[in-house]
């Protein structure tokens, strides 16, 4: 489907903040962070504006032009931490203290995920990507990250996420992404799958 992609800037700011709410708060990696129903509805919209800020500030930030979706990349050079990808800037500690101090689930997922990604190469790193609710199984997230993908098969760049769910992750598949190394299983909680996409020649 034709969907016209677009750089987002501050003046977005509400409104992909809103849609990234809506997308992912009943995703299973933001239910395990926030476990009570009631605490995610009030603290989740300050993460998802967290990791904006770090997006803004380290990386960049794609979003359809109807505001249907975003995705929120980064550029990790070889030899890069997590951390340093923007997962959370200052570090997992830093980000509970701003985003929720009291739940220790907020820094224990930032710790984990620096622990799988991989530092060796340098890649385009999918953060997140987020669709509103209503739109989702219309083609429109794959659209927005086939205007990366598109780029780094022309560029000869590698490209990393993690998939949060086994829906998200047969779709990074379809799109030339594979699993890399062994899943993280959350404590307690769902598991996440660690993916990599090779460049790749028409």
């Amino acid at each position: 489907m034709g969907v016209m992609v677009r750089r987002a800037t501050e003046g977005d700011r509400a409104d992909i903040v809103r849609l990234m709410d809506e997308a992912f708060r009943q995703d299973p990696v933001s239910s395990w962070v926030f476990p009570d129903e009631d605490r995610r509805r009030r603290r989740h919209g300050a993460l998802m504006s967290a990791f904006l800020d770090l997006a803004f500030a380290e990386g960049y930030v794609d979003i359809a032009e109807d505001g249907s979706a975003v995705a929120l990349w980064w550029s990790v050079p070889a030899g890069a931490g997590h951390e340093d990808a923007g997962s959370a800037a200052d570090g997992p500690a830093q980000l509970r203290e701003a985003v929720d101090p009291g739940n220790e689930r907020v820094e224990v997922i930032g710790q984990l995920t620096s622990g799988i990604h991989p530092t060796d190469r340098p890649h385009q790193y999918l953060h997140m990507i987020a669709v509103r609710p209503e739109r989702q199984g219309q083609g429109i997230g794959t659209a927005l990250i086939t205007s990366v993908l598109d780029r780094c098969d022309r560029e000869g760049l590698h490209a990393y996420l993690e998939a949060s769910s086994p829906r998200s992750r047969e779709l990074y598949l379809r799109l030339g992404f594979a699993d890399l190394g062994q899943a993280l299983d959350l404590p307690d909680g769902p598991t996440m799958w660690p993916m990599w996409r090779e460049p790749q020649r028409s």
